[in-house]
């Protein structure tokens, strides 16, 4: 078994990943700001489940019987001396590593959040890189990227998994090259992805860090086995217009008789992951890392790809709801078309959890026992791209001008 450092730990991804690795033997430690839960503060709104304190959680997960889990209180961005001092008295095997701003929108709402987007996401990536060469530590790093970083374009092709091959005109003839699938993010915060991504490629080439780079889809659901284990550990679940994923949404604003907000034309095709097969796809990688030497490796981390107006029309179908199209927020194309090349995982065994297995219903289940938490005034995307955007508070019953 294998000493792992969860950098951001207490988060949607990184707890559940954290039990996961633990409930398999691993030595875990959790090393996060907490900086999320000052969040929730700040946008006034909470997790719709009520999510224990670190300290709560970790003792109600021993006192069933799983293996310690330790808890480091660290900024990882800000106080890289107190981080590199955790790293080198531990002396981790593999680093996961989710320490960053992960929503898009909280990322637009302003210069202060794309300032602190930037700051916090590169730095905790460049910290980790610096410390680990500086240590002459060989961990295994396994960061959760995004399929963001290839934007929602219509590629024309099945995306591959990180790096993409031509043939280009050259002096004496035709030549093959390989190289990373260009970058073409579409906020903020997966500007920020793009850049952690040219810091692996450098760091991995010129000091031979080990390095997966996982580029994960939408993360729908809530709950994992260990999660569900005891009334303390369950997981955060957001429904607000900043940190809610689409699905997610979806099923809350049923859940309370809200139309379901759709943007723009619905047309836009996302890919997507559930919690489950996200804390799987950790440990697979976790499980198969290269060797010294060998180039980033990278997975596509997504299961299935859906239009953002086939998930609502399925929740309609499910719950009875209501859709309204609203205009969109994102500067985006307003139709488009993605195929996603996910192989390396299969390969690896993982046996994907899609829309079809009915899980929908299990969401609603998580949904209804907190119904009395849900803030309606905190479900709209509040955050513009664009300064000539505008915010939508009407809607419409059809897609119309909404792009």
């Amino acid at each position: 078994m294998s000493k792992i450092f969860v950098l951001g730990g207490d988060g949607f991804c990184g707890w559940p990943a954290a039990l996961h690795l633990s409930s398999l033997g691993h030595d875990v430690h959790i090393l996060d700001s907490l900086v999320r839960r000052e969040i929730d503060d700040e946008l006034g709104v909470q997790s719709l489940t009520p999510i224990a304190s670190m300290s709560e959680r970790l003792e109600a997960w021993q006192e069933l019987g799983n293996p310690t889990i330790r808890f480091h209180q660290v900024d990882i961005a800000d106080d890289y001396e107190t981080f590199a001092a955790t790293l080198d008295e531990h002396r981790p095997d593999v680093v996961v590593h989710l320490a960053e701003q992960r929503a898009a929108p909280y990322s637009m709402r302003s210069a202060f959040h794309k300032r602190y987007t930037v700051e916090n996401n590169t730095r905790a990536t460049h910290n980790l890189l610096c410390a680990l060469v500086d240590l002459d530590l060989d961990a295994h790093i396994v960061h959760l990227g995004t399929m963001g970083v290839y934007g929602y374009g219509t590629a024309g092709l099945a995306i591959p998994e990180g790096y993409l091959e031509a043939t280009v005109e050259a002096e004496g003839g035709p030549k093959q090259i390989e190289f990373l699938y260009p970058a073409d993010p579409g906020s903020v915060y997966h500007m920020t992805k793009t850049l952690d991504a040219l810091m692996f490629s450098y760091y991995n080439k010129n000091d031979r860090v080990r390095i997966t780079d996982l580029h994960q889809g939408i993360v729908w659901g809530g709950t994992t086995a260990q999660t569900s284990a005891d009334p303390r550990l369950v997981n955060r679940f957001d429904y607000d217009g900043d940190y809610g994923t689409v699905l997610n949404r979806f099923l809350v604003q049923a859940a309370i008789g809200h139309p379901l907000t759709v943007h723009g034309t619905g047309q836009q095709t996302r890919a997507f992951i559930h919690i489950r097969d996200s804390v799987r796809c950790i440990q697979l990688a976790v499980d198969n890392p290269p060797q010294q030497g060998e180039r980033v490796e990278i997975f596509n981390q997504a299961t299935e790809t859906h239009r953002l107006i086939t998930l609502a029309e399925m929740v309609a179908t499910l719950t009875e709801a209501e859709i309204r199209f609203y205009r969109n927020p994102r500067n985006e194309a307003p139709v488009n078309e993605l195929t996603v090349t996910n192989e390396k995982f299969l390969a690896l065994g993982l046996e994907p959890t899609t829309l079809e297995d009915g899980l929908l219903s299990e969401v609603i289940d998580i949904i209804r026992p907190h119904l009395d938490r849900i803030d309606r005034d905190r479900i709209p995307a509040t955050a513009l791209w664009t300064k000539d955007n505008e915010l939508d508070s009407t809607g419409s019953s059809s897609a119309g001008d909404r792009t």
